[in-house]
């Protein structure tokens, strides 16, 4: 998805149940996330001032959500950045790939929650900007 932009990225609405004891959020395959769920991981005691990411993927998706605290997402691809700060655990932000992203602004404990289409390959990852440039031409 070379051609894929900022906009082609957006913040999905998960499903949240409320009740007197706690809110509970359920994320499924397909009808929550809009792909196929292959790897979970999450960020956390990420340092103040620290930034996470700067990098991009060739096919990778991903849908970021603030499980806990509040963080900003840089999305870049290559002509236009835009800033998405998520601070709620029923917000995710979807990913799509081609596009160059940065977290940074952490929050004291804050918690990265990561879905992903694929798992882990060295070879989807595109780790320099300029490369990330030359991608996207």
């Amino acid at each position: 998805m070379k051609y894929s932009t900022v906009y082609d990225c957006s913040v999905i609405e998960v499903d949240k149940h409320h009740s007197e004891a706690g809110n509970i959020t359920v994320i499924e395959n397909i009808e929550t996330v809009p792909f196929e769920t292959n790897r979970v991981y999450y960020l956390y005691d990420i340092p103040g001032g620290e930034e996470r990411g700067a990098h991009a993927h060739r096919e990778l998706k991903q849908l970021l959500i603030a499980a806990s605290g509040s963080f900003d997402v840089v999305l870049n691809d290559g002509n236009v950045r835009r800033t998405v700060s998520l601070n709620r655990p029923y917000h995710g932000l979807l990913i799509v790939p081609g596009i160059w992203r940065e977290l940074n602004n952490f929050s004291s404990g804050a918690v990265c929650l990561v879905l992903a289409s694929h798992k882990y390959d060295e070879k989807d990852y595109i780790r320099n900007y300029e490369e990330f440039l030359e991608y996207k031409k």
